[in-house]
């Protein structure tokens, strides 16, 4: 694929994430995409995997229908990788942040890797 080609997913994926649109998130994955996340309840060593397009969406569902405010930062595209960190607050000033990289195979999302940490 090429860097102009994941560089479109990624700018779709920004617009998407600030935007709060689960639908057009979940339509960058393959269906058979795979989601790791690693966070203080996820640890490397027992990450949650979110395996395939519908269990994706539905995570999408959930995170776009909370109250909070999403800002897409740094982006990086090299080919067919793409990787940028998001900062998010809830209304009540607590804040979360993410550093995702993503592999793009036949034009979606492959696979996906976020570390986030969380104001407690």
């Amino acid at each position: 694929m090429s860097a102009q080609k994941t560089r479109a997913s990624m700018e779709t994926m920004r617009m998407a994430i600030e935007g709060g649109d689960a639908k057009t998130l979940a339509a960058l994955y393959a269906d058979n995409a795979v989601m790791r996340i690693i966070d203080r309840t996820n640890p490397p060593s027992q990450p949650r995997l979110i395996d395939g397009k519908k269990a994706i969406a539905a995570f999408y569902e959930d995170v776009c229908g909370r109250k909070m405010i999403h800002h897409v930062e740094d982006v990086l595209v090299d080919g067919d990788r793409l990787a940028f960190t998001e900062a998010c607050e809830y209304p009540d000033g607590s804040r979360v942040y993410c550093a995702a990289l993503a592999e793009m195979a036949d034009g979606r999302i492959s696979r996906q890797t976020n570390i986030q940490a969380w104001d407690e």
